[in-house]
């Protein structure tokens, strides 16, 4: 910073120099176009005129007017009196006198405004960048362990307040992401260690001693279930990892058609478990890739059929907003919604029963989201439990309008 300060430095006390130079120099040439006139009317004022009609032409000066007279008489211009050449010369004498000491006085004040301009420019450049110093001082102490501390610069509004806010705003974001990523990682290791350790122990225990071949049939039912639910997992992981890198080609996707395929795929699991699914498919156009919006959709219909309760109903619907599927269910806390759009998360505890999702359906719709430029959020019903998540798409220029109400299969 010390670099900048005494840039700063040297602007700012050069212009206030100039501006002291420049306001000299006015002074002393506006105080010299008027000086002579301004003597001379003060002289005449004085010293009354007929005093000075009745001095004889050839007079030598008396010693009073020796310095400023010429010691002998000279002749006269034409219709010139002896007093007007005395108040002449005595007008002249006193300007030259006046402006040499008017000279000499502001130099001696510029060069002291000089001296005080360069010590105040030096403390109006530190004063100016305090914050950045506090900006400074607070990004080289950061670390993945403090990035709770903040900036909370107390200055008044200004661009130097706007950075400090907007440096504060940015470090709540890292906070967030950092502690995302954090979770994410733990709940990655313990997601794909429980099968492992699953499988070990069916292998060790259920093959143990001398087992008949219905023992072994079922070790190896088992063996293959926790082997389908790890490769679920891995390629829900790798999902996210190609959704976080951008789509590299859009093209034109009917999402009311990818709706509908995806409550056709899952309409038997939804008779299998007394689900009844409707469906209300206006049209809806988006740029994007058509595999991601139909994972979307399907995880979106497979979130709300499975995570639902006997004879529970979902609602599927399509328009201009997006799309938007309901369910019911059991009710879920305000404050837990937001979590669900994070990887691993889920309402309970896994038990790792037949046919458990993983916990990344809607982590997965949020990430294809965001993808595509839109915006995935949730809501707790406020009847009958349950969900309602939406899909906004800002992609694709659509009409705006009401969501349309839903109507029964």
């Amino acid at each position: 910073m010390g670099g900048e300060r005494a840039r700063l430095t040297a602007l700012y006390g050069g212009l206030l120099l100039l501006a002291g130079a420049l306001l000299t120099g006015v002074v002393y040439f506006l105080v010299k176009d008027g000086l002579y006139s301004s003597i001379s009317v003060a002289m005449t004022t004085a010293v009354p005129a007929q005093r000075l009609q009745d001095l004889p032409a050839a007079t030598t000066p008396s010693p009073l007017w020796t310095p400023a007279l010429p010691t002998t008489a000279a002749p006269l211009p034409p219709g010139v009196t002896p007093g007007v050449a005395i108040t002449r010369t005595l007008s002249d004498a006193a300007e030259s006198a006046a402006l040499e000491r008017l000279l000499t006085v502001s130099l001696i004040v510029l060069a002291a405004y000089a001296v005080l301009s360069v010590g105040l420019a030096w403390w109006m450049a530190g004063r100016v960048l305090r914050p950045v110093a506090v900006i400074t001082d607070t990004a080289r102490r950061l670390s993945g362990e403090n990035l709770h501390e903040r900036i909370a610069l107390d200055a008044p509004a200004g661009e130097l307040k706007r950075l400090a806010d907007t440096f504060d705003g940015m470090l709540g974001r890292m906070e967030r992401l950092v502690s995302a990523q954090q979770r994410f990682a733990a709940n990655a290791a313990h997601e794909l260690r429980t099968p492992v350790a699953v499988q070990r122990a069916a292998a060790e225990i259920g093959l143990a001693g001398d087992p008949g071949p219905e023992r072994v049939a079922r070790i190896r039912e088992k063996l293959i279930e926790v082997a389908d639910a790890s490769e679920r997992t891995i390629e829900g992981l790798l999902l996210l990892a190609s959704c976080d890198q951008g789509l590299l080609e859009r093209r034109p996707v009917a999402v009311h058609e990818v709706a509908a395929g995806a409550v056709d795929a899952l309409a038997a699991e939804a008779a299998e478990r007394g689900i009844t699914v409707s469906l209300d498919a206006r049209p809806l156009t988006v740029r994007g890739d058509a595999v991601l919006l139909d994972r979307l959709a399907h995880n979106l219909v497979a979130n709300a059929v499975r995570h639902n309760v006997p004879d529970g109903r979902v609602e599927v619907r399509t328009g201009p907003e997006g799309i938007e599927v309901t369910n019911t269910g059991p009710v879920v806390p305000l404050d837990t919604v937001p979590l669900l759009f994070e990887p691993f998360r889920r309402l309970s505890a896994r038990t790792q029963a037949p046919g458990e999702g993983v916990g990344l359906g809607l982590s997965i719709v949020e990430s294809i989201a965001r993808a595509h430029d839109a915006k995935a959020t949730a809501t707790a019903n406020a009847e009958g439990g349950g969900l309602t998540v939406r899909v906004r798409f800002t992609s694709w220029p659509v009409a705006r309008g009401p969501w349309p109400v839903a109507r029964g299969p």
